[in-house]
């Protein structure tokens, strides 16, 4: 009766995060990817090179999740946030706390596991795109477990921005950016063609979408 008893609690735990639902990313392309968006309560991680499209996605589900009422927080860890780029992008800012890390990693991971066990927020972004490979592959497999779990407590969607994968089993979701080619209007360049990929159990599906530069 014991191992009944707590299999029925998995179960209701398993329920209860399908029941939180999704945050779509604002691109029809990305959602049909990602069977409706960013899952609730779990950590996802979205790596790529420079000008992949990491950010224009980021930016479409930061202004998503505030025009419908989500507070939300941006842990910037090596200091880059724009927020000239995401008010541009239809973030609204007074939604968004922003929080810069001046470039120290530890201090963005710690501000991040705050911020999470607070709770209120809809969605948290722990970015370390800027962040050297060498320190971000340092953050331990305990840490991201950590964070993982904590978003599961409060509901969180919790999004790391990386140049590479680096909580690999911890992630729910992961997803690969990449470039495919410029989009220029005359001399001017007006955004990219990328190419989303999405790893879920093993599997891997694709996407395209127009990044905004």
């Amino acid at each position: 009766m014991g191992n009944v008893a707590v299999l029925r609690e998995i179960a209701s735990g398993f329920r209860k995060r399908e029941e939180r639902g999704r945050l779509s990313t604002g691109i029809s392309a990305v959602d049909r990817l990602t069977d409706g968006g960013i899952a609730r309560g779990t950590l996802t991680e979205i790596c790529g090179p420079v000008s992949s499209g990491r950010t224009s996605f980021l930016f479409a589900l930061l202004s998503r999740a505030t025009r419908q009422g989500e507070c939300c927080a941006w842990i910037d860890a090596a200091g880059v946030f724009d927020p000239a780029s995401a008010a541009e992008a239809g973030v609204e800012l007074g939604r968004v706390l922003w929080v810069n890390c001046g470039g120290n990693a530890q201090h963005a991971l710690k501000s991040t596991d705050l911020l999470i066990q607070a709770g209120g927020f809809g969605l948290v972004v722990l970015d370390l795109a800027d962040t050297p490979d060498s320190i971000a592959r340092r953050i331990s497999l305990a840490s991201w477990f950590r964070l993982r779990h904590a978003a599961e407590r409060t509901g969180a969607a919790l999004v790391a921005v990386e140049r590479q994968i680096n909580a690999r089993s911890c992630s729910a979701l992961q997803i690969e950016m990449r470039r495919t080619k410029p989009l220029w209007i005359g001399k001017l360049l007006r955004g990219i063609a990328a190419q989303a990929e999405s790893r879920k159990h093993y599997k891997s599906q694709f996407a395209e979408f127009t990044a905004s530069r």
